[in-house]
């Protein structure tokens, strides 16, 4: 009788261990997933640009907020909420000064991006993000994305904007 309840444990476990781990995401090179499974869309570098920016303090960066046309169109339009398939990326330079033309200028006033910091998504699908105003967020360093800790504040920070859907940037035509 001992036996078989001791079979019936390891079954138990062993039954737990592989629902849990068909939940886990699994990769091959051993990168932590992109939370809320975003994955870094493919030629987002030719995507339309929406905005400019440069944050200071901490971060000091410059910023090219882009869009695919889904975004575009919705922002051309003014439509709010965004509808599901737009997708926001904002990437991210260091601010520093440029030596070579600020030697033309004959004084500090010239700015331009250094190195690349990261590059960051907002994806609209209003059933799967329903939790998080129908965005998903991702951000990628080196091409790599970051774990969910990192991201774990991203919708935080959104939710004053919620009248904007959430939404920092305006389109700058």
């Amino acid at each position: 009788m001992k036996r078989i309840g001791y079979m019936l444990v390891v079954i138990a476990v062993l039954t737990g261990g592989l629902i849990w781990m068909s939940f886990a995401p699994a990769h091959a090179d051993g990168a932590a997933a992109p939370v809320f499974d975003v994955k870094m869309p493919a030629g987002y570098r030719d995507w339309k640009l929406i905005s400019v920016a440069h944050e200071e303090g901490n971060l000091n960066d410059l910023r090219a907020v882009l869009g695919n046309d889904i975004a575009i169109k919705a922002y051309r339009e003014g439509r709010l909420p965004f509808p599901d398939g737009a997708i926001i990326a904002r990437l991210a330079w260091k601010y520093v000064p440029s030596e070579e033309n600020n030697k033309v200028f004959g004084r500090e006033q010239s700015f331009v991006a250094g190195d690349a910091t990261n590059v960051q998504f907002m994806v609209k699908d209003s059933r799967k993000y329903a939790a998080t105003g129908g965005w998903g967020f991702a951000q990628f360093n080196d091409g790599k994305p970051v774990d969910a800790a990192n991201l774990s504040g991203c919708f935080a920070c959104h939710v004053p904007l919620k009248g904007r859907d959430f939404l920092f940037t305006r389109y700058a035509p």
